[in-house]
């Protein structure tokens, strides 16, 4: 005599082949493939006073086997910052990271930065630009300064791809 568990489990295999053989059973999914260039972003302080400043750091990775030739990229505030009128604050320094080291990049924003990531891009690697934002003196405090981007990247094969937006860390504008 069969205990009602094996009866149970039986009917669960039964169940199971007859999804398998017929195509019904969930799939198994594989990982999903990186996105062929990815943007990032990061600070080196959640919070500021007025008159401080915050690097905010952008790093454009290549994840496809063709090197990137050409970026676009603009950077912009968001809205919840834009209700801000009286946060104060501006892009004045610009440097990027690359296999030589540091060297200063060309124009600060908020359009084309692309040219700041440098020419080529190899399969595999990264570039990093940071910029520095300085708040006046003068700010209001108590609110988020935060930003926003889209990117357009070509690759030597001919193909491109659009991101974004991918949002920045806010940072808190303290008062002392």
């Amino acid at each position: 005599m069969r205990s009602h568990f094996t009866r149970r489990l039986g009917l669960t295999a039964v169940l199971a082949l007859f999804l398998a053989v017929f195509g019904l059973a969930p799939a198994a999914s594989a990982a999903e493939p990186l996105a062929p260039a990815e943007l990032s972003f990061s600070t080196d302080a959640a919070t500021t006073t007025p008159g401080g400043t915050v690097n905010l750091s952008m790093t454009l990775t290549n994840n496809k086997t063709h090197d990137i030739w050409f970026v676009y990229q603009t950077i912009d505030p968001t809205w919840l910052t834009t209700q801000r009128p009286d946060l104060k604050y501006s892009f004045t320094g610009c440097s990027l990271i690359g296999p030589e080291g540091s060297t200063p990049c060309a124009g600060t924003g908020p359009a084309d930065l692309g040219g700041n990531y440098g020419t080529t891009v190899p399969p595999g690697q990264s570039r990093t630009v940071t910029l520095t934002l300085q708040v006046a003196a003068d700010s209001g405090c108590n609110g988020n300064i935060g930003f926003y981007s889209y990117f357009y990247a070509e690759f030597s094969d001919s193909s491109s791809v659009s991101g974004g937006p991918v949002y920045t860390p806010e940072t808190r504008v303290l008062c002392a």
